[in-house]
């Protein structure tokens, strides 16, 4: 009899270790692009997640469809996300390029207050090199001497913007 107990408290136990209570705050956006085809994909465009009295800077990959997702801090005010590129060079106006984080319908899940949207060309009515760039996420491939028997720096640094000063 206590052979048995002692299984089904271990059982319990072990049930309890496996089920984690999710406490994190997830936040679902999308982005869009203005000038882009019907059937362009969105996939690989960086947004970033900064909030206030928070060092961290969160970074989350778009999928095809433009949609993200990412975790935010657990101590989190007032937080804001945005643009910062793509695999090709961007164009964003500065309130299509930031958006403040917004409580969800969902416990637990925010979404962004205003959409997000970039360029893939230059705004007619701007002059490019005037006109606000947001960046560009090729990488960059610094080089590396054979004999030292190392991966190509882009494999160290994944993600490098290329930010235009207007």
């Amino acid at each position: 009899m206590p052979t048995l107990q002692l299984i089904t408290v271990l059982l319990l136990l072990f049930a309890l270790a496996i089920i984690q209570p999710s406490t994190s705050q997830t936040l679902q956006g999308k982005v869009s692009c203005v000038d882009c085809t019907l059937n362009y994909h969105l996939s690989d465009v960086k947004v970033s997640v900064k909030c206030d009295g928070v060092k961290k800077l969160v970074v989350a990959t778009t999928e095809n469809d433009g949609s993200f997702k990412a975790n935010l801090p657990s101590d989190k005010k007032n937080c804001f996300a945005k643009v910062l590129g793509g695999p090709v060079q961007l164009y964003a106006s500065g309130k299509d390029q930031i958006s403040q984080i917004i409580k969800g319908k969902d416990y637990n899940s925010y979404t962004i207050s205003t959409p997000l949207s970039f360029r893939t060309s230059c705004p007619p009515t701007t002059n490019c090199k005037t006109g606000k760039q947001v960046g560009s996420s090729k990488t960059v491939d610094l080089p590396l001497p054979p004999e030292w028997g190392l991966a190509p720096s882009s494999y160290y640094v994944p993600f490098f913007p290329i930010i235009g000063i207007p």
